[in-house]
């Protein structure tokens, strides 16, 4: 058995700590903004940027799925000269937009909280992957 490289060990550490800060983060960021919103007595706003940011969670932790499926099926197909990728990685990830979207007309039309609420909520996702990079750089310099 050959030993792995330990710069691409210490790659890969780095890799899932930052992985793991952008998933606390996005429901962090998202409860900041609904806390906001309600200490501006705007419940509506409050709710769908909890809402949001919960599905912006979620569709984090399903590409994060789709993606280790795919270093899974690449992996496997090593020396393969046109490797394939299974067809359910792609009904999957079209199956996590459509979730979203449903997700996003539901709580819409039966809890009439903000389109825009919903959207920025969903934003909170970016604003997480933003500061873990941030952080990530910032502790490289030590």
């Amino acid at each position: 058995m050959a030993s792995e490289d330990p710069a691409a060990s210490q790659e890969s550490r780095q890799s899932a700590r930052t992985e793991q800060r952008i998933a606390w983060l996005t429901p962090c960021a998202g409860m900041i903004a609904a806390g906001a919103a309600f200490a501006l007595h705007q419940p509506k706003w409050a709710i769908g940027l909890a809402l949001g940011s919960a599905l912006g969670w979620l569709n984090f932790r399903w590409m994060k799925r789709g993606a280790d499926a795919l270093v899974m099926a690449s992996k496997a197909q090593a020396g393969r000269e046109s490797p394939r990728v299974p067809l359910s990685v792609y009904a999957l990830v079209a199956l996590r937009y459509g979730l979203i979207a449903l997700s996003v007309y539901v709580i819409f039309i039966y809890l009439h909280v903000p389109l825009a609420s919903l959207v920025l909520g969903l934003c909170a996702l970016g604003a997480a992957t933003i500061a873990a990079s941030v952080w990530e750089i910032a502790s490289s310099s030590e």
